[in-house]
């Protein structure tokens, strides 16, 4: 009876939960590298004291936290992407992301967004109806849609999120 054992079922179980983890732990990483850049000092800088608490509570090893930071004087490549798009009955998605390779990140991304019935947008046009409070990008107007689009937009949200160079989708809907 292959396959009944029950190491196997754990093995298997803890695979998929390691390996969503380390995609979360990378995305994070890379986010307190770029906010390192300005000024390795948490004392004076917010932004930089606002990622580590939020790697922290998704339970970052201090270390490799550290690494991150001192990684980010020596790494000068990496920079924060920002892609717009709309989505069913014109909803506006704004994609954050950060990449060590600008051109490969936009390409996939919008390979990806044309793959979910997205539309691409300039820069610029989706961007002017959101606006940045406290380092949050959060929308000016929020549009109401039907149940149905709502569970659509969110499932184009998640699936553009496991791109492991998107940090955060944002949109305008009230929900």
């Amino acid at each position: 009876m292959s396959g009944h054992s029950k190491w196997s079922q754990i093995k298997h179980k803890k695979g998929a939960t390691d390996q969503k983890r380390g995609l979360l732990f990378s995305k994070l990483l890379k986010a307190v590298s770029v906010a390192a850049k300005e000024n390795p000092d948490p004392q004076f800088n917010p932004r930089l004291r606002t990622t580590i608490q939020t790697a922290r509570d998704a339970n970052v090893p201090n270390e490799n936290i550290e690494r991150a930071i001192t990684r980010s004087s020596e790494e000068k490549n990496l920079e924060e992407v920002v892609l717009e798009a709309y989505g069913p009955e014109k909803s506006a998605l704004v994609v954050l992301g950060i990449t060590d390779s600008r051109n490969r990140t936009i390409a996939e991304v919008r390979h990806l967004m044309e793959k979910l019935g997205l539309k691409p947008a300039e820069q610029g046009s989706v961007l002017w109806s959101f606006e940045k409070t406290q380092g949050e990008w959060k929308p000016k107007f929020t549009q109401l849609l039907s149940d149905a689009t709502k569970q659509k937009v969110q499932e184009i949200v998640s699936s553009l999120e496991e791109h492991p160079d998107v940090q955060k989708v944002i949109t305008n809907l009230q929900l």
